[in-house]
């Protein structure tokens, strides 16, 4: 394969994605998500070629704009870039202007005076992506806002669990842990319940926010019960570096009511899927036997994340400026 004979992931009977940004899950359609997926299973398909170069976003650049730590999605993001042609910068906020007290207008204006295509963020500030991308003149991809959403980490889980079970239609998936902080949480809450599945949230009451049952969804205290004729597991990472009070009385204690061992698992379907979306603290939130067995699609979660935003960045590219994917013309 080369960059010319495929140049963009997409062909003309694809449904067209309809949206300059990708700020959430909340605000897309049901036939959104699913153009996403449907695009995303040609990224895998790309992507497991030994020529993986497309020229989707040459020419074109790339802002990798990170406020918080991040190994994971950034990297993933980059890779996803180059794939696809764009010329990837990351940014290194510890170095930057924001920590000599630069504002984050201050910083959108001084990004879109560089005239990028493309800006991937991440914040630790709920809505400060949106607020940039207000900002800009071009496409912007959350990549984590606070507690708020991480929509291509739902976009992945979600293309894992469809490439597994077929459909999210009727599955029941039972998301456990740290609730509270988790935008993980959230956007898949959100993507899950827009695609027909039976969502079940689960953790100590200390660590679920109030009133989420409003989003559509199940609350409870208990593994058991929350596991209980599951079709997914999957498992949220203890944030408690975002913890300002004690809100567990312990981590072994948490495990032993909240940490996912095999004894808890037997109580899901035998064929459920365990996920997440990682980093993993093994031995706090799940047991390492479970995180290896062959129910795990946990590294298969981070191939799918790859192929995902090959997806998002090939669909944002139909609304840069000056754009020839049109499948009119000739170059895709």
């Amino acid at each position: 394969m080369t960059a010319t004979s495929n140049a963009a992931l997409d062909r003309p009977e694809a449904p067209r994605f309809g949206h300059r940004h990708l700020l959430g899950i909340e605000g897309l359609q049901p036939h959104d998500i699913s153009a996403l997926l449907d695009l995303s299973e040609k990224a895998i398909d790309v992507s497991r070629q030994v020529e993986k170069k497309l020229s989707t976003l040459r020419g074109r650049t790339q802002i990798n704009l990170f406020f918080e730590a991040s190994t994971r999605t950034q990297s993933s993001f980059e890779l996803a870039g180059k794939r696809l042609g764009a010329d990837v910068m990351n940014m290194s906020v510890a170095s930057s202007s924001v920590k000599k007290g630069e504002t984050l207008v201050d910083t959108a204006a001084t990004l879109n005076a560089m005239r990028p295509d493309i800006i991937v963020v991440r914040h630790h500030a709920a809505g400060a992506v949106q607020l940039l991308a207000r900002k800009v003149g071009c496409s912007v991809i959350n990549a984590g806002d606070g507690a708020h959403e991480h929509p291509t980490q739902a976009l992945l889980d979600a293309l894992t669990i469809r490439r597994h079970k077929g459909s999210l239609q009727g599955l029941i998936v039972a998301i456990c842990g740290d609730i509270l902080h988790s935008r993980v949480a959230r956007s898949n809450l959100l993507l899950l319940h827009a695609m027909g599945a039976r969502v079940r949230l689960c953790g100590p009451s200390t660590l679920m926010p109030a009133e989420i049952e409003r989003l559509g969804c199940d609350v409870y205290t208990s593994m058991p019960d929350a596991l209980d004729g599951a079709d997914v597991v999957m498992m949220l990472r203890l944030q408690r570096e975002r913890m300002h009070a004690a809100l567990i009385p312990s981590t072994r204690e948490y495990f032993r009511y909240y940490g996912l061992d095999a004894a808890k698992l037997r109580f899901a379907k035998p064929d459920a899927l365990v996920m997440h979306p990682g980093p993993m603290n093994r031995g706090v939130e799940i047991d390492p036997e479970v995180a290896e067995s062959t129910q795990s699609v946990i590294n298969e979660q981070v191939e799918m994340g790859v192929a995902v935003r090959m997806a998002v960045l090939d669909a944002l590219a139909h609304h840069l400026p000056g754009s020839n994917l049109d499948p009119s013309s000739g170059e895709r």
